[in-house]
């Protein structure tokens, strides 16, 4: 951890000083202008496909500091008006929302985002913009659960489901941003009984990932758990036998679906409050949100895109169309 920290610090200063000076002294204009710095939180090999091809298009250099949310929220914040983030991307709401309240983004105008984007995934103060969604959804075992006795996130916490639910720590980001959607629509009383009885109902102690879940239900630990969409993507197009086999021995059911929707959060970006390349970050994140971005996210992550001209990735329409819950 100290050693992963120590990149990231040394990274930032390699950062803020900029390239090289020229002979005369001076920071060239490249340096200046033909960058962008972008302190992200995914860790995709289609996320450096697409950076790679907006460098081509551009001509921007993209300038990567890749870690944890919290700790890239903490370097910006200790840096203040030094830093040399222009772009902040996360792979959740909860995330921007923090960096937001702590005066780490500004507002961005780009007619494009907002006729682009849906109003319901774009900050208010347009701080943040999302570029794909996930939905939570609730993965079963095949062959010991009927879809039928499926419904809600509500359900469960029935007795049908004691000691059969596994899932991940009520630390990780997607559980805590699926509880806060839990408290606006139901209110706080009724998701503390929800969560007192879903602890009741749990086959282990949460544990693992979102693919550890899903391992294991394949292996009979438990019947169901919750997990985002694109995991189950990943694992079924995985070089790994045992992810692939996993996959198979699972479905997936979008919960909710007679009341508000599944629960959807977002991977996004916001425009860095101290960015130096204001207009630069913007144009990623336009990029980011184009048809043809929009298209590799879906088709190589499993993600659902934010373009509404973008269609999911096969494997996601063979699951069939699903009513959000817009609350994000």
């Amino acid at each position: 951890m100290r050693k992963t920290l120590f990149i990231i610090l040394l990274t930032g200063v390699l950062l803020a000083c900029g390239s090289a000076p020229d002979e005369t002294g001076e920071q060239t204009a490249d340096s200046e202008e033909n960058v962008v710095n972008v302190y992200t939180h995914r860790h995709y090999d289609v996320d450096e496909q697409l950076f790679n091809q907006f460098e081509q298009e551009t001509g921007i250099t993209v300038n990567v500091v890749n870690a944890n949310a919290d700790e890239l929220i903490q370097k910006m914040a200790a840096e203040g008006e030094a830093s040399p983030a222009d772009v902040l991307i996360t792979v959740d709401a909860g995330r921007l929302a923090r960096a937001k309240n702590q005066g780490l983004l500004q507002a961005a105008e780009s007619e494009f985002l907002e006729k682009t984007i849906p109003a319901h995934l774009i900050d208010t103060d347009r701080h943040w913009f999302a570029l794909t969604k996930r939905a939570r959804v609730i993965v079963y075992a095949k062959d010991r659960v009927q879809p039928e006795q499926l419904s809600s996130y509500e359900a469960l916490t029935d007795d049908q489901w004691q000691d059969k639910v596994l899932i991940r720590s009520s630390s990780n980001i997607y559980n805590q941003s699926l509880l806060a959607s839990i408290i606006a629509n139901n209110g706080e009383e009724a998701a503390r009984e929800w969560v007192t009885e879903m602890v009741e109902n749990m086959a282990r102690q949460p544990k693992g990932n979102d693919r550890d879940q899903v391992k294991a239900v394949a292996a009979g630990e438990g019947d169901l758990t919750v997990v985002n969409t694109y995991y189950v993507g990943r694992m079924l197009n995985s070089a790994d036998p045992v992810e692939v086999e996993a996959g198979q021995a699972v479905g997936i059911f979008y919960p909710n679906q007679e009341s508000r929707g599944t629960h959807v959060n977002i991977s996004g970006a916001g425009v860095a409050k101290y960015a130096p390349h204001k207009e630069n970050a913007i144009k990623f994140i336009e990029f980011l949100a184009s048809i043809p971005a929009q298209q590799v996210f879906a088709q190589a992550n499993y993600e659902y895109p934010v373009h509404p001209e973008v269609a999911p990735a096969e494997l996601l329409q063979s699951s069939g169309e699903f009513k959000e819950d817009n609350f994000t």
